[in-house]
């Protein structure tokens, strides 16, 4: 079967702890191009092959619903796999695993059968309320089976108007695994987004705001203006100079249009568009010629957001301001994916959404409601037009000095944090939940040493880590010893993926706090304390060990109990 990232093996795991363990529906939080596909396959396979049930794949495009049939058949036979969608002209009911779009399956749940699972991508689009699609088909489809769950796979969990995804009387009801885009982008496992304003900006102060967005008909007037339209082109060949693939988002159909026309005289080359109504047929063939190089400007209106999947994509121009965070991050989450000589993605920003919303590898997609209104989380440096996090008191792109700012008298309440290099401060922190992985450098050969990776989760979208190397030697091996004999009573793992088996089938006492030490100017943190829950006794079961505890036990990877 194939080997899961790090991350991608917690997130399956979570997922089974939550239905486990609770009996409402979880969703699952990874950035664009962090593989969602990958743990839509594992999910389905497990769902099959481990605990003889079904599962059904819903998404609202037929780009997702093929790319989702695709991953279930890489871990699945395909005979297992079938696919329900107008666009892709099948029409398949009765396999293990169906993957489907919405739009084809919202009133035929009693036509496809039981389902034990219904697992829904680009979960940002359930409707919160009222009666939608997926609200109608699990509606039905409960009637099938009662105790259907439902899990959610998203990259954004927050809409612009009514807020997070998951609430008690929602669909979904709880982010049960979160990953954040700066962690996957440091790990490797995303490409570096590098961030420019665009020279020409428009002004967007006069633009009204209906239902949390701009109003469309003035955002494309807006950006419309020729003058625009010619500087922004011009700034945009000039900086795609040695790029591969240039994805432009623009304001309307007539901006496109006009954005198309003025681009290719700038770069001489042939630039194409895509609209909602362009034919499939043309709108595949476009695609198509994107992907494989053969087109290196590709001009769209709202249509390459979700399910497109291109790696290549090595700059994203965004011709269109927008109020969403959830829209801006679609947008630039384009230039997330790692391609071969792809070294980063340039982000050129015309109109103001990274200083609106923040540095694209600095990401935080938030609760439209918990937003405090305070200062903008990003500044744009005048000599080179970067745009990077507002802490920066030097651009680091061309080394210009900021301004020191004008502060009050005195800040309302003392810092915690080290403000001279060097300086040690240690935060203790409650653990909500504790999730283990085995982890192999990003590098290293297959058959390099392991250790099992221990994230502790602090607060939402909030974790601190440590790597405890049972197979390494020396003073590593007799940390990882002393780490094991302070939490279980048996003996310690001679490899991370035995340790890892026994810490998710709840063999170790859990830490309830644990204290961190941060010095200022280095990049890496170390946990020095912890408090433990009681050890757990170790009984005999008709399948083996069973482990007792005050602590719930976590269900990982490697659990044959059915959890749903």
């Amino acid at each position: 079967m194939m080997e899961l990232r790090p991350y991608q093996e917690a997130a399956v795991a979570a997922v089974y702890q939550h239905l486990a363990e609770r009996d409402d529906n979880p969703c699952v939080v990874i950035p664009t191009g962090g593989g969602k596909g990958v743990i839509v396959g594992r999910l389905c396979a497990d769902v099959v092959q481990r605990w003889n049930g079904r599962i059904l794949v819903l998404t609202h495009v037929k780009e997702l619903v093929d790319q989702n049939a695709t991953q279930a058949g890489r871990f699945l036979t395909h005979l297992l796999v079938g696919v329900n969608s107008a666009g892709l002209k099948r029409r398949d009911l009765d396999h293990p695993v169906i993957v489907a779009g919405i739009q084809s399956v919202y009133q035929k749940a009693c036509d496809l059968g039981r389902f034990d699972i219904v697992l829904i991508d680009e979960a940002h689009l359930i409707p919160p309320d009222g009666e939608g699609m997926y609200r109608t088909f699990l509606r039905d489809a409960r009637v099938v089976n009662p105790r259907l769950r439902v899990i959610g796979l998203t990259a954004t969990p927050f809409r612009l108007k009514d807020g997070s995804i998951c609430a008690p009387d929602h669909i979904l009801n709880h982010v049960c695994y979160e990953v954040g885009v700066k962690e996957l982008i440091r790990d490797g496992f995303l490409s570096p987004l590098v961030s420019k304003a665009g020279k020409a900006k428009a002004d967007t102060t006069r633009l009204h705001v209906r239902g949390g967005e701009f109003i469309p008909d003035e955002v494309e007037h807006l950006m419309d203006d020729d003058g625009l339209v010619r500087a922004a082109c011009a700034e945009i060949a000039d900086q795609t100079r040695n790029r591969k693939a240039c994805l432009v988002f623009a304001a309307g159909v007539q901006h496109a249009e006009h954005v198309a026309a003025t681009l290719a005289s700038a770069v001489g080359a042939e630039v194409a568009c895509i609209f909602g109504h362009t034919p499939d047929g043309e709108r595949d063939r476009l695609v198509a010629r994107f992907k494989q190089g053969a087109l290196r400007y590709l001009v769209n209106v709202g249509v390459l957001t979700t399910g497109f999947d291109a790696p290549q994509v090595d700059c994203v121009a965004l011709l269109r301001p927008t109020m969403s965070p959830g829209l801006y991050y679609q947008m630039v989450g384009r230039g997330f994916r790692l391609a071969p000589g792809k070294d980063d993605c340039l982000v050129l920003d015309f109109g103001g959404n990274v200083l609106r919303h923040g540095p694209v590898d600095a990401l935080a997609v938030t609760d439209p409601n918990e937003r405090d209104g305070g200062a903008a989380p990003a500044k744009e440096c005048p000599q080179c037009q970067a745009v990077i996090a507002a802490g920066f008191a030097a651009c680091p792109q061309c080394v210009f000095l900021f301004p020191p700012p004008e502060r009050e008298k005195h800040e309302r309440e003392a810092s915690s944090a080290g403000v001279l290099s060097g300086q040690v401060t240690t935060t203790a922190y409650a653990v909500r939940d504790i999730l283990y992985a085995v982890h192999l450098k990003r590098g290293a050969p297959p058959e390099a040493p392991k250790s099992l990776r221990v994230e502790y989760e602090v607060g939402l979208n909030q974790f601190h880590k440590e790597w405890i190397c049972f197979e390494h030697v020396g003073f590593a091996r007799g940390k990882a010893e002393a780490w094991w004999r302070a939490r279980s009573h048996l003996p310690v793992p001679s490899t991370a993926a035995e340790a890892c088996r026994l810490a998710c089938s709840g063999a170790l006492a859990p830490a309830t706090s644990i204290t961190v030490r941060t010095v200022s100017g280095e990049d890496f943190e170390r946990i020095t304390d912890y408090r433990l829950d009681l050890l757990p006794a170790r009984e005999l079961g008709e399948d083996g060990d069973v482990f007792v505890s005050p602590a719930s036990s976590m269900i990982g990877g490697n659990s044959d109990e059915v959890p749903f």
